[in-house]
């Protein structure tokens, strides 16, 4: 049997008055995150294995150009996920730490539908707005 896809991963849904990342969630949001974390790493091996066969089969000059375009396109995502890889592997950390799904500049509890949407996600909606805000 494959490895499911993380985004194939039903949300969460809390039973009445359970706590805040429960047993249940917890297992919930590192099995989610370890999906998407392999999806993210086969589709890195999938990019090699796709560079290094075509690379070869090229004919002429505009070909080439254009195939070595595409190839930076798919290395410019490829590095962007590699990026996404170490904060997955750090959110990973969280869990095991406790720390997960409490906000790092306020300490408040993340929203689960805002977890669900982002299970990267460090900060409250309300410090992430202001956060963004400043950067601005």
């Amino acid at each position: 049997m494959s490895e499911p896809n993380f985004q194939d991963i039903p949300n969460y849904k809390p039973k009445k008055n359970e706590d805040f990342m429960s047993e249940g969630q917890i297992e919930h949001f590192k099995e989610k995150l370890s999906a998407w974390m392999k999806q993210l790493i086969s589709d890195a091996e999938t990019t090699i294995t796709h560079i290094q066969e075509d690379s070869s089969k090229v004919a002429d000059d505009n070909d080439r150009a254009t195939l070595e375009e595409e190839f930076a396109l798919e290395l410019r995502t490829r590095d962007r996920e590699r990026k996404l890889i170490s904060k997955i592997e750090k959110t990973l950390h969280l869990i095991e730490m406790g720390d997960y799904g409490y906000c790092k500049t306020c300490g408040t509890e993340i929203a689960l539908p805002r977890l669900e949407a982002r299970p990267t996600a460090d900060e409250c909606i309300d410090c992430k707005t202001i956060a963004e805000r400043k950067e601005v």
